[in-house]
């Protein structure tokens, strides 16, 4: 990764918070989770300028969800390079700092680069995966106590 100075750092964190994902999700049906950092966004020089500063990245055409909507885009930075990224601004992050934390903390002492798990390293590792889906649930108190709206949190 090149190196990022504080003001690219914080805006990065920024748009990972409002657009971005962190999560644990395999690439392969046969595979453990691993590390991923996606952020989608209809503006690609804002993903170009975000994949080299980080130095890494694929982006990706996604499919418009509605001919009139924007032609979205997707920024994906994948396992090592994704730790990587995450150390270098999760001091930044707001939203998604637990994410971060969690992935760049954890991931490393449960996984083995052979692949040949023990039960219990296994279950160590769906746990986190475990923790960080639920981490990225949705709060179900979006819709309450919004203007015009009949329900109570």
């Amino acid at each position: 990764m090149r190196s990022l100075n504080l003001a690219e750092k914080a805006y990065i964190a920024g748009i990972i918070d409002g657009e971005g994902t962190i999560t644990l999700s395999k690439k392969h049906k046969n595979e453990t989770p691993s590390p991923r950092v996606t952020i989608s966004n209809c503006n690609l020089d804002v993903l170009k300028w975000i994949k080299k500063k980080a130095g890494y990245g694929n982006i990706q055409r996604k499919k418009r969800v509605r001919e009139h909507h924007s032609i979205p885009f997707e920024l994906r930075i994948l396992s090592d390079r994704a730790i990587h990224f995450l150390n270098e601004i999760k001091d930044y992050l707001r939203i998604k700092k637990p994410h971060a934390i969690l992935i760049t903390e954890k991931y490393k002492s449960v996984t083995l680069r052979n692949g040949r798990y023990s039960k219990d390293l296994l279950e160590k590792k769906m746990k986190l995966v475990n923790d960080i889906k639920k981490l990225n649930q949705r709060p179900h108190y979006a819709s309450y106590n919004t203007p015009g709206s009949t329900k109570k949190g």
